[in-house]
C-alpha cells in the first residue's frame, strides 16, 4: 500500500520547479525540442528501470544517461551558467536598496540612459547600424575581451562616432557595464533559432543569441530600415519608439 505524505509533496514540488526552470531556460535558448527529447528519454528510463524492473534496458539507459549528462553540460554551459546566476541572484536585495538611493544618483542613471536613447534615435534617422549590449546581473567579461577595451563615459556623440559607417570600430557590438562603455567591436554568440524572421539580419541574430545565453539587454538599430529593436530573455521587441526605449531601459536597468 502506497503512503503519500508531506515529504512526497515537497519532492514533487521540487522536481516540478526544476523542470519549470529548465523549460524556461530551453525556451530562451530556442532548444525546446531538445528539452522534450530529454524529458521523453528520462521518462522511458524511469519506467523501464524503476517501475517495470527491466534490468538490461535499465542498465543500457543508465550508461546513456551518464554520457548524455556530460554532453548536455558541454553543449549548454552558457545556459547552465545563466541558470545558476539567476538562482543565486541578489536582484531583490538590490531593488530594496534602490528604494533608499539618493535622488541625485537616480537622475544621473537616467541621464546615462538618455544618452543611449538619443544616440539610437539619431542613428535610426540616418539608418546607421548599431548593436549595444547592457550588462545586468551576469558578467560579460569574456565578451568584452573579444573587442577593443575603451572604458569611456556614456556619451551620445561617442556612441554615434563609434558606429559611424567609416569608423574602424563600427563592426561588432558595444558593451556597456557598470555605467561605462567598456568595449566595442565585440563578437557575440549568434542565435540559430529558425523562428527569426528572414528580414532580420546578423545584428538581430547576434542580439538574440546574446539574450539567450546571458541576461543582457541588447539594442539593435537596423542599417536597412532604421528600426530600433530590443532583445531580452530570448525575445524581440520590434520597432521600439524613443519613449518606449527609455521606459524599457529604465525598468530593466
Amino acid at each position: 500500500m502506497l503512503h503519500f505524505g508531506i515529504k512526497d509533496i515537497i519532492d514533487i514540488l521540487l522536481v516540478a520547479t526544476l523542470l519549470y526552470y529548465i523549460y524556461r531556460l530551453m525556451k530562451r535558448s530556442g532548444s525546446l525540442s531538445l528539452f522534450y527529447g530529454v524529458l521523453f528519454f528520462t521518462a522511458v528510463w524511469v519506467i523501464a528501470s524503476e517501475i517495470l524492473n527491466m534490468r538490461l534496458t535499465g542498465t543500457i539507459m543508465d550508461k546513456f544517461m551518464s554520457i548524455g549528462l556530460i554532453v548536455l553540460v558541454v553543449l549548454f554551459q552558457d545556459q547552465i551558467k545563466r541558470f545558476l546566476i539567476d538562482l543565486g541572484s541578489q536582484g531583490r536585495w538590490h531593488k530594496l536598496k534602490n528604494l533608499f538611493r539618493h535622488g541625485e544618483q537616480r537622475e544621473h542613471n537616467h541621464q546615462q540612459i538618455m544618452q543611449v536613447v538619443y544616440a539610437c534615435m539619431s542613428m535610426s534617422k540616418s539608418k546607421t547600424g548599431a548593436l549595444i549590449v547592457f550588462q545586468r546581473k551576469m558578467p560579460l567579461t569574456d565578451y568584452e575581451k573579444t573587442g577593443d577595451i575603451i572604458d569611456a563615459d556614456i556619451n551620445t556623440r561617442l556612441i554615434e562616432n563609434i558606429f559611424f559607417k567609416n569608423s574602424p570600430l563600427h563592426d561588432g557590438a558595444m558593451i556597456i557595464a557598470d555605467k561605462r562603455i567598456k568595449s566595442v567591436g565585440c563578437i557575440l554568440p549568434v542565435s540559430h533559432d529558425m523562428n527569426i524572421p528572414k528580414s532580420l539580419g546578423l545584428r538581430h541574430r547576434a542580439a538574440l543569441g546574446m539574450s539567450q545565453v546571458t541576461d543582457a539587454v541588447c539594442i539593435i538599430v537596423s542599417e536597412e530600415t532604421g528600426n530600433v529593436s530590443v532583445a531580452k530573455d530570448g525575445e524581440f521587441a520590434i520597432k521600439v519608439s524613443g519613449m518606449n526605449l527609455e521606459h524599457l531601459l529604465s525598468d530593466l536597468l
